[in-house]
């Protein structure tokens, strides 16, 4: 009988050793791991399986998932080495817990969600209503600086959204996003003006597209002519200029976006620690 590449059910979950083994799949049958030297606590590799769900498709956003007790059936693990596994994807943001209701697959669609990838707050505190406003949207081929922010060849088709972002009525950002054509598809400026939402949970609901993560660079820029005349302020205005790739599943770069935002009336906001 092939052997599993979990520990059986009530070891503890300290380390594994991970070496020429397999995997019990969803249907029960057996998947093969790849080898390896390295050990790997054994909370981690049910992780890395329940990471493998959510990248196919299995569990969508929004939908639970099964409960502690059943995966730990399924894996033919302690039900505690599950919990930490779950644990630890709730503290990425991957899964949330509901009390007296189970565990979900997080999802833009979570207000939460929003301030986790936009972190700009008004002056005078509070919470303002952010309204995405399509401006332009085009196919074009990935120039040398895309190709390496987003890991394509020159020449691959990407898509390029142009939109601003209001709150309150008042344009605050102008963003320019690139998007991997091999992954969107192709994007219309219909379909971005009849959804309402966010960008990020019309990327997840139209195409399947979670964010998982981001990196940021921030400097101050001053206003060009166009920037100035979108955001309503003087050319030559102190902006800052953010600009992020976000990465999905298995850590892949989706989106490279250039935004310029007008910070009179709003700050960027972090917590740290």
């Amino acid at each position: 009988m092939p052997q599993s590449d979990v520990s059986p059910k009530g070891q503890s979950s300290g380390t594994h050793r991970t070496g020429a083994t397999t995997a019990t799949s969803h249907k029960g049958t057996v998947a093969a791991v790849s080898p390896s030297p390295t050990f790997s606590p054994l909370y981690r590799q049910i992780k890395s399986l329940l990471l493998q769900r959510l990248e196919s498709g299995e569990w969508r956003p929004g939908e639970a998932i099964p409960s502690e007790s059943e995966l730990a059936i399924r894996f033919n693990v302690s039900q505690g080495t599950v919990r930490k596994a779950i644990d630890e994807m709730a503290a990425e943001n991957l899964l949330l817990r509901r009390q007296g209701k189970g565990t979900f697959v997080a999802s833009h669609d979570d207000p939460r969600a929003f301030f986790r990838f936009l972190r700009l707050v008004p002056l005078a505190g509070g919470i303002e209503q952010a309204q995405s406003v399509p401006l332009e949207c085009w196919r074009a081929k990935a120039g040398p600086e895309v190709a390496r922010m987003l890991e394509l060849n020159i020449g691959d088709p990407i898509n390029i959204v142009r939109r601003l972002l209001k709150f309150s009525g008042k344009p605050v950002v102008v963003d320019e996003i690139y998007l991997p054509g091999s992954i969107f598809g192709t994007v219309t400026l219909d379909m971005l003006s009849d959804y309402q939402g966010s960008l990020y949970s019309f990327f997840e609901h139209q195409f399947g597209v979670r964010m998982i993560r981001a990196e940021e660079r921030l400097r101050a820029v001053p206003a060009d002519r166009s920037s100035a005349e979108l955001l309503n302020v003087a050319e030559g205005s102190p902006l800052l200029s953010v600009e992020r790739v976000s990465f999905s599943y298995a850590d892949k770069p989706v989106e490279w976006r250039r935004g310029l935002y007008a910070t009179h009336e709003h700050c960027y906001f972090n917590e740290l620690g």
